[in-house]
């Protein structure tokens, strides 16, 4: 099947403006801008006692700590940041840094995450902080994705108020948590103690990541997990060592979520002219993902000048057009996204 959707969340904020919510929101910025939909209040040190012990990711016995959650496996001094910019080494252990430190929030359509087959009609609401642990010249969202603490505006909020915030808005059709916008994965330990809240409180729980991720956090955290939009950047080592990560890593959690009777999932790969829009490639990709399952839909988002490549040019109609041809020959659903 191929269908044009109206916008691809490219990790992109896009947030939609609902009357009579604003007290419901409170703090949460409602937009239609490109940009980031930041969250007011301006930085403050770390002070989450929810999560004091929910921190630490590795410990190490020399002077450097090491970093198990994605494939970078950073070594760090005491103080330093790993390269998502959202991890710190502190007395021997790397911990999250961004833990509770929301950028982004903001109400979206289901839609827009995107998710096309989970819930049609229903909202979710989106939250996102900073750091990302690849490095997309073509970054659709790099105010935030490619932030440190000091470079832009958050507030901190707890698992429990995050919760509240989507119970006050069932009446919006809120079936659940989006975490998105950045890269959700380098705060972990956030992530998960939402995720597991959320279950408890009957909501839903959206995943839209890199996919970047080691084995092990992924699998304990796949469990809370109910639906989940992968980035497939493209389909080739080389592509993936331009925007700084390896392919083995995310097809491998494509894959593991693939296989989680609990989640659903859907894939996005940014067409960018020039670097991924070959079709031969885009012919590889979808048979590699319809070889998990056919069923699984693909959007092809429309690739438009952002961060280190503002000057190019955005992606041809006509190179979406043929990429879904291409592409609905292995897939059942191939939807275009920022078109």
């Amino acid at each position: 099947m191929k269908t044009n959707a109206t916008n691809a969340d490219t990790s992109k904020p896009h947030a939609v403006t609902f009357a009579h919510m604003s007290d419901t929101l409170d703090a949460v910025t409602m937009s239609d801008s490109s940009d980031a939909a930041t969250a007011s209040g301006t930085p403050r040190a770390f002070a989450s006692s929810e999560a004091a012990d929910l921190k630490k990711t590795a410990s190490a016995p020399s002077s450097l700590a090491h970093c198990t959650l994605c494939p970078h496996a950073c070594a760090l001094h005491d103080g330093q940041h790993g390269r998502c910019h959202a991890r710190v080494a502190r007395g021997g252990n790397v911990v999250s840094e961004n833990y509770g430190r929301i950028t982004s929030l903001a109400l979206d359509p289901i839609e827009k995450k995107p998710l096309a087959r989970y819930f049609p009609g229903s909202t979710v609401l989106s939250v996102g902080s900073y750091g990302c642990n690849l490095s997309c010249p073509f970054c659709q969202n790099a105010r935030i994705a490619c932030a440190s603490e000091l470079d832009v505006p958050w507030r901190e909020m707890t698992p429990t108020e995050l919760m509240n915030k989507a119970l006050d808005l069932a009446q919006y059709d809120c079936i659940g948590i989006a975490y998105t916008y950045n890269e959700p994965l380098v705060g972990f330990e956030f992530v998960r103690d939402c995720a597991q809240l959320a279950h408890e409180c009957g909501l839903k729980n959206v995943l839209v990541s890199n996919g970047f991720i080691n084995a092990e956090p992924l699998q304990k955290l796949a469990p809370f997990i109910d639906a989940a939009n992968i980035d497939l950047k493209g389909f080739s080592s080389h592509f993936y060592h331009l925007v700084g990560g390896e392919i083995a890593p995310v097809q491998r959690t494509i894959e593991f979520l693939a296989q989680t009777a609990t989640c659903h999932v859907e894939i996005t790969t940014l067409v960018v002219p020039g670097m991924n829009d070959d079709l031969q490639h885009i012919d590889q990709l979808a048979a590699w993902i319809a070889h998990l399952n056919p069923e699984i839909p693909l959007h092809l988002s429309r690739f438009f000048p952002q961060h280190h490549m503002a000057k190019a040019q955005p992606t041809p109609r006509a190179t979406m057009l043929a990429a879904q041809e291409v592409a609905s020959a292995h897939l059942h659903t191939v939807l275009l996204g920022n078109m």
